[in-house]
């Protein structure tokens, strides 16, 4: 299947880069140290800002210090952090002034990971440092896709949990969701429009008028999840 867009705006953890096993360590040690189920926090914890957590655990305190104490600790580990399946060979395709990282870590973290993980460094890039409201709120993406001089709506997004799908469906966008983090119920409950693996699945066909189009590979892995009432626009390239 084939589908234009402008451009395309990625999340970071958990759709191009790996960095799984480091958020939850982190956010386990954090857990553990304050009295709260390691398990609900990490999972709450993915495709947010680390301080939207904190403020849900721990309404009266420091929020500002306990995000640097989150921070400084994922900053300190790379352990692990690594490109995901098919992510450079797409990054690579793809023209750099047509794509975007937008993620909700701060940017201090985003470039750590970024680097660790041997990609290169977008000449986009939207973090938690520069929006007042996060994910699942539609400003990041808003804002990723104003970066470069588009609308949100001419866009494709790529995200891997139901926050970050939240946010670029209210921006406009449609979104491409990854298996990588959450389970399938919840990427299709939260509005993904197509439910692929990694990167490995999309490829660029074409570069040109101002317009990128892009061919989804529906392999023996990959779904593509109609929204009620769109089978016969999924039927079309857009």
């Amino acid at each position: 299947m084939q589908i234009t867009c402008s451009a395309v705006l990625f999340d970071l953890d958990g759709v191009l880069i790996d960095s799984t096993p480091a958020v939850a360590r982190v956010w386990r040690q954090w857990a553990l140290e304050r009295g709260f189920d390691p398990e609900e926090v990490v999972h709450k914890a993915h495709g947010r800002p680390s301080i939207a957590t904190i403020r849900d655990y721990l309404p009266n305190a420091d929020h500002e210090a306990e995000n640097l104490i989150v921070e400084r600790r994922e900053i300190e580990d790379t352990r692990g952090v690594v490109p995901l399946p098919g992510t450079l060979d797409f990054l690579n395709q793809l023209p750099p002034d047509r794509w975007a990282i937008v993620t909700s870590c701060t940017r201090p973290l985003a470039e750590v990971r970024v680097r660790a993980a041997g990609l290169p460094i977008p000449r986009y890039f939207l973090t938690s440092s520069d929006i007042t409201n996060g994910k699942p709120d539609p400003e990041p993406y808003i804002k990723g896709a104003a970066l470069l001089g588009l609308p949100a709506p001419e866009c494709i997004v790529v995200e891997d949990v139901p926050a970050g799908i939240r946010s670029g469906k209210s921006a406009g966008a449609r979104v491409i969701a990854f298996r990588t983090t959450s389970r399938e119920t919840e990427l299709r409950a939260a509005g993904a429009d197509w439910i692929l693996e990694n990167c490995g699945d999309i490829s660029l066909v074409a570069a040109q008028n101002s317009k990128l189009t892009l061919k989804i590979e529906e392999g023996p892995d990959a779904e593509i999840l109609a929204a009620p009432g769109s089978h016969d626009k999924l039927r079309r390239a857009f």
